[in-house]
């Protein structure tokens, strides 16, 4: 599905509409050139009447603006100690970006406004060092925040928070946003960076479970970026705090925004609250789905062609593996009773959630549902993908005699000479 694809973005309509999206953009993304195009998705999210606040960090501005003024700055990402010459610089990089940001909202015709919604206290001495005038979030205000979404105006906010003297304090832009989707029951917390997501040890997490995270960073913390171990601890936090998926994206990639929320694959890493994935028998409105599937297989001669007319006959042997709620595996079970023998058919995972497991999870179910309605055998036929069917599945090679009489007919008038794969069920 292409992101701009109108019916694919209809079927999240009445998922999002009116729930509220924190969009926490890193300072350096505020500055390249795909930042229109941001914006621009931002519009369409807004057209959706979904409901968005924007976080902004700052920390490529101070560093920017300390150089230029020969300046060291005392920290850059807001967690560490705060001297009054790094507060200047952080007041000014912040204001500035969020002026640019008001000025590109304005260009997408939103209404926008700059809040002080952040209320913070000094993050005070820790072991012994005074972190000056870096604070941490005390609470939000979410009474402000609410009555401007409700205006349909977009609130941003810097990584600033102000106590009640009226003193600012600089604060880590992940922890605010982090407070704020949680104060605002967000469904969704999207961290727009300048990688491709949360790597560890090289390779690129696709999707986790945020409980694997926590127990990922504890154990091989140095594996993460430097650059995105902040991202991974505050998007594991946000799922506790029960935001239910937070993502983490390149914002340098043209629509990633909307590729990200409005497909199945997505671009980058979502981290989720709870097991967001099931497998469930095929209803009449999956037959589609099913045919759009398995039809780069069919091309290839994977799989057999099935007619709708076929599927729909038999659609009570089917069953689709769905993830939030949209088809991205299937698989059949065809039962002989007669024979004490059944068929898996059809198995095929989308090339976008492949190396994932979904496989070996659709085999075991179908084998399990075999031996529930008591079957002495579990057969499949394969052209090229039975050495996987022996590796993962635990299934030896047979031959065409295995097969029921009905089956092994249509084997013959096939001319696939597909190989005949077994497993003993009993």
């Amino acid at each position: 599905m292409k992101p701009t694809d109108l019916r694919g973005i209809l079927q999240y309509i009445p998922r999002f509409r009116e729930k509220t999206f924190i969009i926490s953009v890193d300072g350096a993304i505020v500055t390249d050139e795909n930042f229109a195009n941001i914006l621009l998705d931002v519009a369409v999210l807004r057209s959706l009447n979904i409901r968005v606040v924007l976080v902004h960090g700052a920390s490529a501005q101070i560093k920017a603006l300390a150089a230029e003024q020969k300046i060291k700055p005392s920290d850059l990402d807001g967690a560490g100690v705060t001297d009054i010459a790094t507060l200047k610089l952080a007041l000014t990089g912040a204001n500035r970006l969020t002026h640019e940001i008001l000025e590109g909202l304005s260009a997408n015709d939103l209404r926008a406004a700059s809040t002080n919604a952040i209320i913070a206290h000094p993050m005070g001495i820790i072991q012994g060092v005074d972190h000056l005038f870096t604070g941490k979030v005390e609470r939000v205000d979410v009474e402000l925040l609410q009555t401007l979404l409700s205006q349909g105006v977009v609130p941003v906010i810097p990584p600033l928070g102000f106590d009640g003297d009226g003193k600012t304090y600089r604060v880590n832009s992940d922890n605010v946003a982090v407070a704020v989707a949680d104060a605002l029951k967000a469904v969704k917390l999207i961290f727009i960076t300048p990688t491709d997501g949360l790597f560890c040890q090289g390779k690129l997490i696709r999707q986790m479970l945020a409980g694997d995270l926590d127990a990922l960073l504890e154990k091989n913390k140095c594996d993460f970026r430097a650059e995105m171990v902040s991202k991974a601890h505050h998007a594991a936090a946000a799922c506790r705090a029960g935001v239910p998926r937070v993502h983490v994206i390149n914002g340098s990639v043209d629509e990633g925004l909307l590729a990200e929320v409005f497909s199945n694959e997505g671009i980058g890493t979502l981290i989720y609250a709870n097991e967001y994935q099931q497998i469930r028998p095929a209803k009449k409105k999956d037959v589609r789905a099913i045919q759009l599937l398995t039809q780069n297989a069919v091309q290839s001669d994977e799989l057999l062609k099935r007619t709708r007319a076929s599927i729909e006959k038999n659609l009570g042997d089917y069953f689709i593996f769905e993830i939030d709620k949209n088809p991205v595996a299937c698989v059949a079970l065809h039962t002989y009773s007669e024979h004490g023998k059944g068929e898996l058919a059809s198995l095929y995972v989308n090339p976008s959630h492949e190396n994932q497991g979904i496989g070996r999870k659709l085999i075991q179910f179908i084998e399990n549902k075999a031996r529930e309605a008591g079957l002495n055998d579990l057969l499949t036929l394969s052209t090229q993908a039975f050495t996987y069917f022996q590796s993962k599945g635990g299934f030896v090679e047979g031959s065409p005699n295995d097969l029921p009489p009905a089956r092994r007919e249509k084997y013959d008038q096939s001319g696939r000479n597909s190989k005949v794969l077994v497993k003993r069920l009993k």
